[in-house]
């Protein structure tokens, strides 16, 4: 708002820039030991973009997909391209094939940039690219054809800035980034993310009482919103430090907190159970951590995380990727998402609404309009969309976009963001997360859509139907993909085979841990598969005759769920 006043446009790469001239020798992130400063960050990146200035072809506004994992290059790249004013499409790595391929057509970028850890997973897919996809590898040398090398170029380019006026954005509406979200259903979906957004979330730090002189922890995947515009952008936006790591690790969390002076830390919901799951140790509170900024803790871990590890005040804050309304908790009150007045539903209009779980679409009274829920009650979170919270939708689809939106809510012709999730206000207005709607559901900080796993699994060809649902696991009260199979007649359930498709087509925190054989599939009086009796009945081979099966990942195969394995899952000693 301030930029808007004075009639300037800046964006989050500007302040990098800036930064990078008033404090060149100041680490901007640190990464496996090694200090990478804003200037050093700034002479690379200027390497990346003069490589794609000479080799790459790229117009401002070109988007180029990028498939790398935390490394202080997917920084180099994204700032390189961001430079030449081009579009950055951020992969998730954990996909693979048919999911990933969607991504790449739904996003249609012109260049692909691909990690050198990650060549595997860009053979499984080169033969279907598209041809106009110019693949770019972080190697210095490629034995696969067609395939463009990226780091020897950076090592023999110019330091030299590319003309600023490549990066400008004419106003803050115009897309910045790509993040794939998958939404409430189906394949992932590339969110556009505007400058807008951008500055958004690099504020998020900031709006929690974070300061220059802080050192954040980024173990997030750097594909996500929460890593890349929480946690990059925070930093700039603050023009503090952070600690960069290849992928989050339990145990060596707190050493890398004590050893990098860390004291603020990013988290998902089951970061924070993860480090609760540790074997208790000696001076655990002995750090200097004292913000942990996130999303997704449950009550239960809330609590035991501030008994076992001290004051940290953890600042839970809820927010889609390409939502357009954001709440923040700053008091700490266990459980809630934030708190709504007056004063905020004016600049961020929102309501909760009575939503009909069995027909799967908000509840619209005699006259055709939607429905307020009381205080107390589990609604449906829609966000009204106008000049001041826009909705950009997302790329390659319409039908999705417009999908998310609600339109004729309270009056004729108003329109509202549809967030897909369900929340609870109660009586001092404190915000509650209650659950997701549709077939979508977390694990492991990611939504897990279960039209993309069921996909997968009619691909097979003794599969007739597929149902796919969480089920409660008691041990820590953690939710396990169960998936319903309808075999084709005269057909036999090849285990084998099952395997290898779940291991190869999905994440593998997408892949089905149970699976359980029926004849026929069980359908609602709308005509979609029943769920919520499945969910109930779980996986317990004692209360359900049909075969049931578990994905034991030490055997790398499925196997017979007998009530001994069944009770050895419950009492924790076979690990999920």
């Amino acid at each position: 708002e301030a930029y808007r006043l004075q009639g300037r446009v800046i964006t989050v790469l500007d302040r990098f820039v800036r930064l990078a001239q008033r404090q060149p020798r100041k680490a901007f992130f640190i990464y496996e030991g090694e200090v990478h400063t804003y200037g050093d960050v700034d002479r690379r990146s200027n390497r990346v973009a003069q490589v794609f200035l000479r080799h790459g072809g790229l117009e401002k506004g070109d988007t180029v997909a990028l498939l790398m994992g935390n490394e202080p290059d997917f920084i180099h790249v994204w700032f390189g391209l961001a430079k030449l004013g081009c579009v950055v499409a951020f992969l998730n790595f954990n996909i693979r094939s048919r999911s990933l391929l969607h991504c790449l057509s739904s996003c249609e970028p012109k260049i692909l940039v691909v990690g050198a850890d990650l060549l595997g997973t860009l053979e499984e897919i080169l033969p279907d690219l598209q041809k106009d996809v110019s693949v770019w590898i972080m190697t210095k040398d490629s034995a696969l054809p067609s395939v463009h090398t990226l780091l020897d170029k950076i090592e023999a380019a110019s330091e030299d800035s590319v003309p600023a006026d490549r990066r400008s954005a004419n106003n803050l509406k115009s897309s910045a980034l790509y993040i794939f979200t998958s939404g409430t259903t189906g394949l992932p979906k590339a969110a556009f993310i505007s400058h807008m957004q951008v500055l958004k979330g690099s504020a998020g730090l900031w709006a929690f009482g974070a300061t220059p002189e802080d050192i954040i922890y980024i173990t997030l995947p750097l594909y996500h919103s929460a890593a890349s515009l929480l946690g990059i952008g925070g930093c700039i936006e603050l023009g503090a430090t952070c600690v960069l790591r290849k992928k989050f690790s339990a145990s060596q969390f707190w050493n890398d907190c004590r050893k990098y002076n860390v004291t603020v830390i990013q988290y998902i919901g089951e970061l924070c159970r993860y480090l609760c799951n540790q074997p208790v140790k000696e001076g655990e509170k002995n750090h200097k951590v004292r913000l942990a900024i996130g999303n997704g803790v449950r009550n239960d871990v809330w609590r035991e995380f501030l008994d076992r590890f001290g004051s940290v005040k953890i600042c839970e804050f809820y927010g889609a990727t390409e939502g357009n309304i954001c709440f923040m908790n700053h008091t700490g009150k266990i459980g809630s998402v934030g708190r709504t007045n007056f004063f905020y539903k004016l600049f961020f209009p929102f309501d909760l609404i009575k939503y009909d779980f069995q027909k799967d679409e908000p509840v619209r009274n005699k006259h055709g309009w939607c429905e307020k829920v009381k205080k107390g009650e589990a609604g449906l979170l829609i966000s009204r969309v106008n000049a001041k919270n826009p909705f950009f939708g997302y790329a390659g689809n319409k039908r999705h976009t417009e999908k998310k939106l609600l339109c004729d809510v309270f009056k004729k012709g108003d329109l509202y963001f549809n967030t897909g999730d369900l929340m609870i206000q109660d009586q001092e207005n404190f915000l509650y997360f209650w659950d997701r709607i549709g077939d979508t559901f977390r694990w492991k900080g990611e939504n897990v859509a279960t039209t993309e796993v069921c996909d997968v699994m009619v691909m097979l060809d003794f599969i007739q139907e597929a149902n796919v649902y969480g089920v409660c696991v008691p041990v820590k009260l953690m939710t396990k993909i169960q998936i319903l199979l309808i075999l084709k007649e005269n057909t036999t359930l090849d285990l084998e085979q099952m395997y290898k498709q779940v291991v190869t087509c999905l994440p593998s925190y997408a892949c089905p841990l149970f699976l359980r054989v029926q004849q026929t599939m069980e359908m609602t009086g709308t005509f979609k598969q029943q769920k919520f009796r499945l969910v109930d009945e779980g996986f317990n081979p004692s209360a359900i005759t049909d075969p049931l099966y578990f994905l034991d990942r030490s055997k790398q195969a499925y196997v017979s769920l007998t009530k001994e394995v069944h009770e050895r899952i419950l009492s924790g000693q076979i690990k999920l």
